[in-house]
């Protein structure tokens, strides 16, 4: 986009967001994350993880490079990020940027998917409008205060894989059965053990696969790695613990890391930001919510 489309594509845009760099999560089901997060300039450095990021542009215009081009959403626009594809993230302009996103783990798509084998759908554009979309979005990340009911959630995730496959513009691919339940019985067993080193062979033990077939069949159907599959739950595991205000060199130690200076790098790659970064701006969006409810 040249410099003078975007201050054409911006103008009356600039929006402010006020208060400190921030983000907001809400208590969710496990596989779910929702946030509102709010920042001035660039908030994260490139990083990828292994969920889908679905989310709105509210205020400002959100500004990511993702899959070799600089992409700009405009409020009420869509985004959609891939599992395991690189961008970074932040505000195109100095008024700040505030957005909600939905972190969906890949099972809970394929949960809305017509074959329980068929491929993850993959949207070449990562940013769209579609009001119906963007509605049914607002109802799942308005009430970030509020758990949401399985009811709704069940009819979430139906709407959008069927939205994905759609915005994915070409029919979805499907793996064999039995591979299918192969790579379904090593993330299992990936995420039942977590914390500790698995080895290539109990892998092979669980799903009669050779480690190499496994591996293909596994991205396939979950879009990542096994092995990044595994540092994502560990991670999980210890941004809990930060959460709740254990210390860096505790948290890597309980989640199956070798000690803080790993747990740090693999947080940064993961989230584009340091652990202690995050724990600050998740302890301002607290703070922040408190005084809006007091208000």
């Amino acid at each position: 986009m040249s410099k003078a489309i975007q201050r054409q594509a911006f103008a009356g845009l600039e929006h402010s967001c006020e208060g400190p760099d921030r983000i907001l999560p809400a208590r969710d089901m496990p596989g779910m994350e929702r946030i509102e997060a709010c920042f001035h300039g660039n908030a994260f450095t490139p990083h990828r993880h292994d969920t889908y990021a679905i989310g709105l542009t509210l205020e400002g215009v959100q500004s990511f490079a993702y899959r070799g081009a600089r992409r700009f959403s405009l409020p009420g626009n869509i985004i959609v990020l891939h599992p395991d594809e690189l961008h970074d993230g932040g505000a195109a302009t100095d008024a700040g940027l505030r957005y909600r996103m939905l972190y969906l783990d890949p099972a809970l798509i394929r949960r809305g998917l017509d074959s329980d084998a068929a491929v993850l759908p993959f949207l070449a554009e990562p940013v769209f409008a579609d009001p119906a979309l963007a509605a049914l979005l607002h109802a799942a990340l308005d009430p970030l205060d509020q758990t949401l009911e399985e009811l709704f959630v069940d009819d979430l995730l139906v709407r959008l894989a069927r939205g994905l496959s759609r915005y994915a513009g070409r029919p979805l691919q499907s793996l064999r059965v039995p591979a299918a339940r192969a790579a379904i019985l090593a993330r299992d067993f990936l995420a039942q053990h977590a914390t500790r080193p698995v080895r290539s062979q109990e892998l092979e033990a669980v799903t009669g696969l050779d480690r190499f077939e496994l591996s293909r069949h596994f991205r396939a159907m979950f879009s990542t790695s096994p092995h990044r599959f595994l540092t994502m739950r560990r991670l999980e595991c210890a941004r809990a613990m930060i959460v709740a205000g254990d210390p860096l060199a505790e948290a890597a130690a309980a989640s199956g890391f070798a000690d803080q200076s790993h747990l740090t790098r693999q947080f940064k790659r993961a989230y584009g930001m340091t652990p202690g970064r995050w724990a600050g701006m998740v302890q301002a969006g607290f703070a922040q919510g408190r005084r809006e409810r007091s208000a």
